[in-house]
């Protein structure tokens, strides 16, 4: 039975390459268990960066055959994605191994310490990024699980998900998407907004009040009316706007790639874009001050906030061009993620890979309906067909789909199946003035994929 940190020494992961995956098992490691792990990215010969990264760490990496489990295994982690006919977890079944998936075991390291949860739809990464990067320059010398790596840990040479630190909170990104928020009891849950994503808003809005429910403290944004029916107590939360709250922010402005902001009349200042972001660093110092970290301390800490991993990231700008990379993937990011390069650039050409067949047909109403919504009249869409993870899935939609209904709304919308055309394609449609935003998920390739068409631009 394993309820317990305690109740294990050696973990092996199957998929360890996976951003959550990866994240607790560097965390296991940092306090001292016999880490290692197996990933289907991981090809004899084939330099992977986050194998590297991993071993550097001290975690023994395998390929995905079962090589790595063997009579010292005493427990596999594994992913959802991670179907019950993958060999590996055949094999541990068969070796009497426990096998607990990946939401299970954070569950477990989070009622070890003290735990902030961070929920929502979107913003949860940036959030539980910022936040982390308040408590450490206030000297709390807290922990993090997250879905992204932070550029400040990622500059150690690590992929930057997780860190352990000496102190007793621990920060951690608590996902929606399969429901497994509802297994954590953090000391303090945080909700950020509430739309349709993985699942319909019924089903959303019983998640995360049973997120609620487990939360001894819970906080939330007054200023999403989905969020604020669950409250639990106003002087918690926090607002954008003029809804009554614990922490508001007000003034917002944008200078190129730069917001500013005040919270009673204390000046903030960040090296981000979009008002999302507000909301998300709101959001972070609205616990941090809870936490008794002044707002002085908190303004301090973000301005030196470096963000991270493909969320709204620059690589720079050429020929008038900026290129950014970002993970938005679903309709509300993706519109938050136009709309926050609007400012920068008369013109903007975003390009988006949606992923999963069933994904997309769920939310295909609401892309055209949001990215419709946030076009200017000068503005592009362009998408590349949908990304194929694997396993069993019927193949009932395109990304073109979606690319004739926002032309039957008159925007500029393009399909170009290959995204390896992308750059040759729409270059015509570049001007001295215009960002080229780059769009999509779970595709671990995408990063290389921005890499090259910056350096091809």
């Amino acid at each position: 039975m394993i309820n317990s940190l305690d109740s294990f020494k050696s973990p092996f992961f199957i998929g360890v390459a996976g951003a959550g995956m990866s994240a607790i098992a560097q965390y296991l490691k940092g306090i001292g268990k016999e880490v290692s792990g197996s990933d289907r990215f991981f090809v004899s010969g084939q330099f992977n960066e986050t194998r590297e990264k991993l071993e550097a760490e001290g975690i023994l990496c395998f390929a995905q055959n079962g090589e790595g489990i063997n009579e010292t295994t005493d427990l596999v982690v594994a992913s959802t994605a991670v179907e019950d006919t993958v060999f590996e977890m055949q094999k541990a079944k068969q070796l009497g191994i426990p096998v607990i998936r990946r939401s299970e075991l954070l569950a477990i390291i989070a009622a070890s310490k003290k735990t902030i949860a961070v929920g929502g739809t979107s913003g949860k990464s940036t959030t539980t990024a910022m936040l982390f990067d308040i408590l450490e320059y206030a000297g709390m010398k807290p922990s993090i699980i997250s879905g992204a790596g932070l550029t400040s840990i990622i500059k150690e040479g690590k992929i930057g998900n997780a860190k352990v630190g000496e102190g007793d909170w621990l920060v951690i990104e608590a996902d929606e998407s399969d429901g497994s928020i509802v297994q954590y009891k953090p000391e303090i849950g945080l909700l950020l907004n509430i739309d349709k994503d993985h699942q319909e808003l019924d089903e959303l809005m019983r998640i995360f009040g049973e997120f609620k429910a487990n939360s001894k403290k819970f906080v939330v944004n007054q200023s999403h009316p989905l969020a604020r029916t669950l409250s639990q107590d106003v002087k918690h939360d926090f607002s954008t706007d003029d809804n009554e709250a614990g922490c508001v922010a007000k003034d917002f402005r944008q200078a190129g790639f730069n917001i500013r902001y005040s919270i009673f009349n204390i000046q903030f200042s960040i090296s981000a874009i979009g008002k999302h972001n507000m909301e998300n660093a709101l959001a972070a110092t609205a616990v941090a001050n809870q936490l008794g970290v002044s707002l002085e301390t908190c303004s301090a800490a973000l301005s030196k906030y470096e963000g991270i991993y493909r969320r709204n990231q620059m690589l720079g700008q050429k020929h008038g061009v900026w290129v950014i990379d970002d993970y938005a993937h679903n309709p509300v990011k993706c519109a938050a993620a136009i709309s926050a390069c609007q400012p920068v650039s008369e013109k903007v050409i975003a390009w988006l890979q949606p992923h999963g067949y069933k994904p997309t047909k769920f939310l295909r109403n609401d892309f055209v309906k949001e990215i419709a919504n946030v076009l200017r009249p000068q503005d592009e869409i362009w998408m590349s067909e949908i990304f194929y993870a694997g396993g069993t899935t019927t193949k009932d939609i395109s990304a073109a789909d979606l690319i004739n209904d926002l032309k039957t709304l008159g925007k500029q919308a393009f399909f170009v199946e290959n995204r390896n055309e992308l750059l040759e394609t729409a270059r015509s449609h570049f001007t001295e003035d215009c960002v080229l935003l780059l769009m999509g998920a779970r595709d671990p390739s995408l990063e290389y994929f921005a890499k090259d068409v910056w350096e091809k631009l």
